[in-house]
């Protein structure tokens, strides 16, 4: 049975680690704070001294003239496209590459399984001379392709290593069973092991939205004009060509184009940590 002075010394050490947990938390969250604060505040109070957390004269002007004055609207409907897209080509692609190495082996099934993890570590910038190369090619500059094609060709190395390592753990002997029962390869994917890995497809699902929904590299790179551009690129609108920002407008937009991401998160938040500690246990 512990003494109390190890009761004691627990309680304390216990105490220590929440309140610097907390402090912590607090100082992550507080950029957050402050662009909630930010988005709420008229002009005035945004550049008062002292500043000020919590407004003294709360406004949804920031929010109503940052919506009309960039036009968001349609940077809203450009970016649920693409990331729709993108985060359905994500799923599905990442899931049939790492169906056909986990489940049918080569003699240069080792060897491309290394270079699948190498590309992991090749910054993206390495290659985005040649993409660009290629799609100018193609004439899919200024449009959505670029942002869309790569993610139904694969969907990214980390995407299929998730899927691996989870179709690895599934017993051969589930296909065994379809394929007797007459089904197909494609059949024994859809039908019986896809069904199965639902937690590491929300994993990567809700990685891909966050992902495209976020992206301001890629649009910047391939859209060129301003009726396609995405919201990362439409914040950039609050900047004036003197240096002046519209810093509350700003702040607003961010808000408002950050609430789908936080809402698909908080609710898939359960399954999608599920799904990175199940993939990361097993192998």
């Amino acid at each position: 049975m512990p003494t109390k002075s190890q009761k004691k010394g627990k309680i304390i050490s216990r105490t220590i680690t929440y309140l610097i947990l907390g402090i912590a938390a607090l100082i992550c969250l507080f950029p957050f704070l402050w662009m909630i604060s930010t988005s709420f505040k008229p002009m005035s109070e945004i550049y008062s001294m002292p500043p000020t957390l919590i407004p003294k004269s709360p406004t949804l002007e920031n929010i109503i003239e940052g919506w009309k004055g960039a036009d968001f609207g349609l940077f809203f409907k450009n970016t649920a496209f693409i990331t729709l897209l993108a985060t359905v080509g994500t799923v599905l692609s990442s899931s049939v590459v790492a169906y056909g190495f986990s489940r049918f082996q080569s003699r240069l099934s080792p060897f491309l399984f290394v270079v699948l993890l190498g590309t992991m570590m090749l910054p993206s910038q390495v290659t985005l001379i040649p993409q660009y190369l290629l799609y100018n090619k193609l004439h899919m500059i200024d449009t959505y392709w670029p942002l869309i094609i790569p993610s139904w060709l694969g969907g990214g190395a980390f995407n299929i290593f998730l899927f691996i390592q989870f179709f690895r753990s599934l017993p051969k002997e589930l296909d065994e069973a379809a394929e007797i029962d007459g089904a197909n390869s494609f059949q024994v994917f859809y039908k019986i092991l896809l069904p199965s890995v639902k937690p590491v497809m929300l994993a990567v699902l809700v990685m891909a939205l966050v992902y495209n929904w976020n992206d301001f590299f890629n649009p910047l790179i391939y859209l060129n004009s301003n009726d396609k551009f995405t919201i990362a690129i439409g914040l950039q609108f609050f900047k004036g060509s003197q240096g002046n920002v519209q810093i509350g407008q700003m702040m607003a937009m961010a808000l408002v184009s950050l609430l789908p991401v936080l809402v698909i998160f908080a609710t898939c938040q359960k399954y999608f940590i599920q799904g990175i500690k199940m993939s990361g246990l097993k192998g």
